[in-house]
């Protein structure tokens, strides 16, 4: 494993995906916030259905700040763990008040009730500011050991090993390309590996192929 210089192979991907906006269809930073802590087991495409009306009920951090549990339910009475979720919104437009205060750091993001290290890297990532680690999210625990860039199931385990082999300056990019990756050509089942940038270094392809 020590033998793939992990820096130089995976800039194909990052070449690829660079910049693609995340599968979330957010508007603003205030949307993605809360997007992103709906989204937790639950999937973006389903987010993406119900985001509309409740962004229409509550356009921003002050009106969400002013919600009630009550009120919010019609809207995400649907999503997974609705019921943790909506504590967590509401806690975290209560502290946060306005659209103007989101953070952008991993420490004052991952602060806020329903925020873990992906979800901050995520809205770091989408917010264009300086990554501080890299997004692992279902489809990175998937694909990282498949290529062997990593090993283990443990997200934060996964997220330090490919910190240690990718220089920080592509930690931004390197999580989302490997999770689009993940999306679209490496699939649970029946990965389109001929089609795949990273099959000249890929240990599931050299083992399978």
């Amino acid at each position: 494993m020590g033998a793939i210089d992990w820096q130089k192979e995976i800039q194909p991907l990052l070449k690829k995906y660079k910049g693609k906006k995340h599968p979330l269809e957010y508007k603003s930073l205030y949307q993605l916030v809360v997007m992103v802590v709906l989204s937790a087991q639950d999937s973006d495409k389903h987010i993406n259905q119900i985001a509309p009306a409740l962004f229409t009920a509550y356009p921003n951090m002050k009106a969400l700040s002013k919600a009630d549990a009550e009120s919010l339910y019609p809207f995400i009475g649907k999503v997974r763990n609705f019921g943790n979720k909506t504590k967590w919104l509401l806690t975290l437009a209560s502290t946060i008040k306005d659209d103007k205060n989101i953070p952008k750091t991993m420490d004052d993001l991952t602060a806020l009730p329903g925020i873990g290290r992906k979800s901050a890297n995520v809205i770091m990532r989408e917010a264009g500011v300086k990554a501080e680690g890299i997004i692992v999210d279902l489809h990175v625990v998937r694909v990282a050991p498949r290529l062997s860039i990593a090993t283990g199931t443990d997200p934060k385990k996964i997220e330090k090993q490919m910190m240690d082999v990718i220089s920080a300056k592509d930690w931004g990019e390197a999580g989302m390309a490997i999770s689009f990756l993940g999306r679209e050509i490496c699939r649970p089942t029946d990965p389109k590996c001929s089609e795949c940038v990273m099959n000249k270094v890929c240990l599931y392809y050299k083992t399978n192929k």
